[in-house]
């Protein structure tokens, strides 16, 4: 994959990217994996707000994703890369020797004809899936089951890649691309290699539309409100609250802890956040 630039004819052109979707084979999903998108707006079932600044964007069908990869010794082959606009990452049309298709994510290096299978004797190749226990140290991964028979549940956007860097006593230690270093269970399933769309990361929008047509609404300071609409509005020209940042309901907004789970701690071998 590459970004595609445009000549500086507008501002905006002038720092827009988008993908040139050279991997992808077909602009016709299968209709048998698709469903209806229901769009909330950011409202929960009262009608109230929950998560601001969501709403309009282009209308989007969901497509049912196998994260699960759980046929076992079933051989499948690619047969399309296609587009999914509600992940950053790409999704590959696979069809098993019985005629049964699924989607999947499409790692880099896979293309229409390569062949997959989930098992423990599968060979290390892109898109096979095998246990933990029986993937060599210094793999590359990705979708990655924490509960055993949930399905792949972390490491699944664009690019997202994780290493089996030890074993011991039925558990796999695995590096995370957020730096953390955590122990599964050697049973729980993987993804061999990376996921695909490498370039994700670098693409610009370039314009407030592009941010609207992803259902993103515009963003208003704090600080730029009245003191009636926010804890940081008010003040005597252009001030920055005088006080810490905080959300509209008071709570501080940068600097606390994101993690409140005890229950899995004891997995954390190395913490994202150590130095």
């Amino acid at each position: 994959m590459a970004l595609k630039k445009y000549n500086p004819l507008t501002p905006v052109q002038r720092t827009k990217t988008v993908s040139d979707f050279a991997e992808i084979t077909t602009q016709t999903p299968h209709k048998a994996l698709m469903v209806g998108k229901k769009r909330t707006g950011g409202r929960n079932s009262q009608g109230r707000i929950t998560s601001r600044r969501r709403g309009g964007g282009a209308k989007q069908s969901y497509r049912i994703i196998d994260f699960k990869r759980d046929r076992l010794d079933v051989p499948a082959v690619v047969e399309t890369i296609e587009y999914d606009p509600n992940r950053s990452a790409r999704i590959a049309l696979i069809k098993f020797i019985d005629g049964q298709r699924r989607y999947i994510l499409a790692p880099v290096g896979i293309r229409v004809g390569s062949k997959l299978i989930t098992s423990a004797t599968a060979p290390i190749e892109p898109g096979n899936v095998l246990p933990l226990e029986k993937i060599p140290l210094g793999t590359q991964i990705h979708n990655i089951e924490l509960t055993t028979g949930r399905g792949g549940q972390i490491v699944r956007s664009a690019g997202g890649v994780a290493e089996v860097a030890a074993r011991e006593a039925g558990y796999v230690t695995v590096k995370l691309p957020s730096g953390e270093s955590r122990r599964i269970l050697g049973r729980n399933f993987a993804t061999i290699g990376q996921v695909g769309n490498l370039e994700h990361e670098n693409i610009k929008l370039g314009s407030a539309g592009r941010n609207r047509h992803l259902g993103r609404r515009p963003k208003v300071r704090g600080v730029a409100m009245n003191p009636v609409d926010h804890p940081m509005g008010g003040g005597e020209g252009k001030t920055s609250g005088g006080r810490q940042p905080v959300s509209p309901w008071g709570k501080k907004a940068k600097g606390g802890k994101t993690r409140n789970n005890k229950r899995t701690d004891k997995f954390i071998v190395r913490s994202r956040n150590a130095k």
